[in-house]
């Protein structure tokens, strides 16, 4: 007989991960499909002018009011929660691929060649990495938009994990299985890939989810201080409008007080996963909290293993 084997999803134990993980898929649906919600449901744009709209405060016509040029803070927001979105996944995603390769390289190579990767990896780390985004970002401002932007972020930020990665696979390279693999004849490739890495995968993880949050922060950043790309709606473009047109000092809550939020929920998010990822990595931190969730069975009355026995 062939025994069938059934792939289960299991939902995290961890409150805190399960939340991190609940804010970031809403955020996804949002960025999906929510310019589909505002455009056909509500029939509003990002870009659409009320004319006698101006700063006018929420309502069931306008959710979050409008701006002081008449748009749709709502739909705003929404556009811009996809534009955030993409260009913090595409920046974290090329960081961490970055300081992956280049940090194991670097931690694994020996002779001149890790010297010479290393050495590459703390030019870059010892250089001012928001100065050199800056200048950048403004060299190339209004050419490829936000995925531009997205790119640059991704290009400039690595070198914070790479250095991490190195310490890393330093500490790997001289293990038994390390050791066993090279005896054994396998190519560095393989050796890598297969027993390296896989070890990182908890310090990778990490890596890309503050990766994320800080690609994000740096588009609002650049968006800020008009080093951004201004034909796009992002969370840092609704930013810069709201501090150039006074909005603050107008009192106009509602403009300036939604895309602060959301990039405060994206790095709480990423926190609160980042504590599952701990657990992962840190056999102390798995049984403190099965220890803490022991302790809670028994002074609620319930029964636990040793109790069993």
């Amino acid at each position: 007989m062939t025994r069938r084997h059934h792939v289960r999803f299991r939902v995290p134990a961890n409150r805190k991960v399960r939340v991190g993980l609940a804010v970031f898929l809403l955020l996804i649906l949002v960025a999906a499909f929510g310019q589909l919600f505002v455009g056909h449901v509500l029939g509003q744009s990002p870009n659409r002018l009320h004319a006698g709209g101006n700063l006018e405060s929420p309502s069931g016509r306008h959710w979050l009011g409008t701006t002081s040029f008449g748009q749709d803070v709502f739909a705003q927001l929404v556009a811009g929660t996809r534009t955030s979105l993409l260009v913090g996944l595409i920046g974290g995603a090329i960081a961490t691929a970055l300081a992956v390769l280049l940090g194991v390289l670097s931690g694994y190579t020996t002779g001149r060649s890790g010297a010479a990767l290393t050495a590459f990896v703390n030019i870059f780390l010892v250089i001012p990495g928001l100065p050199l985004l800056i200048l950048v970002a403004s060299y190339t401002r209004g050419r490829g938009g936000w995925l531009t932007v997205a790119v640059i972020i991704g290009l400039t930020s690595w070198a914070g994990g790479a250095r991490a990665k190195r310490a890393q696979t330093l500490s790997l390279r001289n293990r038994d299985f390390v050791e066993a693999a090279n005896y054994s004849g396998e190519s560095r490739t393989r050796i890598l890939l297969l027993e390296v890495i896989p070890h990182l995968a908890p310090v990778i993880a990490s890596t890309f989810l503050f990766s994320v949050v800080g690609s994000i922060a740096a588009e609002a950043g650049l968006d800020f201080i008009g080093a951004g790309h201004a034909g796009t709606v992002s969370w840092g473009t609704m930013l810069y409008w709201v501090q150039s047109q006074g909005a603050l000092q107008s009192g106009a809550w509602w403009w300036f007080l939604p895309p602060g939020l959301c990039i405060a929920l994206v790095g709480t998010a990423a926190g609160l996963i980042n504590f599952g990822v701990d657990e992962l990595a840190d056999p102390r931190l798995r049984t403190r909290t099965s220890g803490t969730a022991a302790g809670r069975s028994r002074r609620s009355g319930g029964v636990t293993p040793e109790g069993a026995r």
